[in-house]
């Protein structure tokens, strides 16, 4: 019998203990994982290059206070700028209040909104029809699909921050490049026709620039032009805006990390307490074992071979699962996770630390059964 096949053997002896200790591996690493996919979407990704390219000019205190629409013609004047797209969260109610039918809905300029966001793919004919149509509206594919909206299609966004109800027809059906640029866009002289106050306003500007190298000093640009301005600006890259955004939640950053250590803390108990357990309950055995010349080195390589193996199992089944449940998350209401994704190098990490956290829960009570006397381990009792 080889050694890979007797830690296999010794590893299903106690099929209960083995289960429960493989599904509480498995559940640690589910979570660990998603934590790590939720961390490196956040703060490690940083977007697609056309994003790089893109900024996005805000009121400096709050999203909630307007900017002049005539900003738009001053931000075009600063060297390095492309294009602008003036943008108004609308907030209108679908249907009803259920989290499945709340989606982005954003008045912006139909002929400016592509040429910012070059990366999202719309026919021609389609983005003319918009361009016609005031009350017309676009929708990103993947929402459509959702809401099984088609070309043509008549749909009403109840009023709740501005007091107009939109009767908007889906003109045009995009292609974003990611799942989290989901949402619908109309023209927003719709609502400035219909409320007054609303008329020469705006939310934000999305800001495309020539390269990525002129990003940071168009961003200083921008704000230092308008710093002395009754409406003060907030210039930043598109992710850092995303990010303002998870910042409301509180601190994420280091609650995902205090969660992902507590998760690798607590694999790492119920992996020791098993492997002590199990080396606990084999003192005689590790006895016969050394009789039959088993030496110290192939004793320990057999025991951390054992809890190596039992968390590499546990780890597998904790990363399927995960990518399963990510599929579940992609398809939910909550737009700020659609866009989590298990890249290769999270299963890996993952992965990684099943193995180590094997290696180490068994390293201590291997050690010391690979150091046992013969004798002592044949008077044992236990």
């Amino acid at each position: 019998m080889t050694l890979a096949r007797f830690v296999y053997k010794n590893t299903l002896r106690n099929k209960r203990r083995t289960l429960l200790t493989i599904l509480s591996i498995a559940f640690s690493l589910l979570l660990l994982t998603l934590m790590i996919s939720v961390y490196r979407g956040f703060y490690i990704d940083q977007g697609s290059a056309d994003s790089a390219l893109r900024l996005m000019t805000r009121h400096r205190v709050s999203l909630t206070f307007f900017l002049p629409a005539s900003y738009e013609q001053k931000i075009r004047t600063i060297p390095g700028v492309v294009e602008v797209a003036p943008m108004e969260w609308f907030g209108g109610r679908y249907k009803d209040d259920r989290p499945e039918n709340f989606f982005a809905q954003l008045g912006t300029n139909p002929e400016e909104l592509f040429k910012v966001y070059k990366e999202w793919k719309i026919p021609p004919d389609q983005l003319q029809a918009w361009i016609r149509d005031r009350a017309g509206a676009v929708v990103d594919r993947k929402l459509a699909e959702k809401h099984g909206w088609k070309l043509g299609d008549r749909l009403t966004l109840l009023g709740t921050i501005f007091p107009v109800n939109l009767e908007l027809t889906i003109r045009g059906i995009f292609d974003t490049a990611t799942a989290s640029d989901q949402g619908l866009y109309f023209n927003w002289t719709y609502v400035e026709e219909a409320v007054r106050w609303a008329k020469g306003q705006a939310g934000l500007f999305a800001i495309r620039v020539d390269s990525p190298e002129v990003a940071a000093r168009v961003s200083r640009e921008v704000d230092e032009m308008f710093r002395n301005a009754p409406e003060p600006t907030k210039t930043e890259t598109e992710k850092a805006f995303e990010l303002g955004f998870v910042s409301m939640l509180g601190n994420v950053k280091a609650f995902i990390l205090s969660i992902s250590l507590a998760v690798v803390f607590a694999i790492l108990l119920v992996s020791a307490n098993t492997m002590a357990m199990s080396i606990r309950e084999r003192i005689r055995e590790v006895a016969l074992l050394k009789t039959l010349g088993f030496t110290k080195r192939g004793i320990l390589a057999l025991f951390i071979g054992e809890a190596v193996v039992l968390s590499l199992i546990g780890g597998l089944l904790g990363v399927l699962a995960a990518k399963s449940l990510v599929k579940v998350i992609a398809n939910s209401p909550a737009q700020m996770l659609s866009g989590l994704n298990i890249t290769f190098p999270t299963l890996v990490v993952a992965l990684i630390v099943a193995v180590l956290v094997g290696l180490l829960s068994a390293v201590i009570p291997a050690y010391r059964a690979s150091r046992l006397n013969i004798v002592d381990g044949l008077r044992h009792i236990g």
